[in-house]
């Protein structure tokens, strides 16, 4: 039977799962972990040896991995960008993406915003939408600002760090 933690107790539980090497971080976030590793002169020992130890450590603490929601992506501003293997995970190949999305910001191979503009943007049109309908029917200014700040800025401004 699979059992599913909250979030908080996900991240109590795998409070000792951590990086082993400086140019590996281990990002945890509930249920979501990330691992992102710098490799330097085509040296991956420690990027490889970090994903063993991580599907080690789930394996002894009874969590699964799932392959299929699981992805890679190089980032790489070489001219001539060398093909690394595929990261075996399970014993299935982990598949290569040209984006992802880290906790609610996409990530592209290219390290540009244009795709995580265009979604934000998307995301603040359709909520725009009932801000308009609540407009219509009369809502109070004071309302219609909350409503705002709460559903739209918050989508704009997702991405900004203080």
């Amino acid at each position: 039977m699979n059992r599913v933690l909250s979030p908080l107790l996900f991240s109590l539980y795998t409070n000792g799962c951590t990086s082993g090497h400086q140019s590996v971080k281990l990002l945890k976030f509930a249920d979501d972990t990330t691992l992102i590793g710098l490799i330097s002169d085509g040296n991956e020992p420690a990027y490889r040896g970090e994903i063993d130890r991580l599907v080690s450590w789930c394996s002894t603490n009874n969590l699964e991995l799932n392959s299929l929601k699981t992805v890679e992506m190089t980032v790489d501003f070489r001219k001539e960008p060398t093909p690394h293997p595929p990261v075996i995970l399970c014993d299935s190949p982990v598949s290569s993406a040209e984006s992802f999305c880290f906790l609610g910001t996409t990530i592209t191979k290219e390290l540009k915003w244009e795709q995580n503009i265009s979604s934000l943007t998307k995301k603040a049109q359709q909520r725009m939408y009932f801000l308009r309908q609540l407009k219509k029917f009369l809502f109070p200014v004071k309302m219609l600002v909350n409503f705002y700040t709460a559903i739209i800025e918050s989508v704009l401004t997702s991405s900004i760090t203080v």
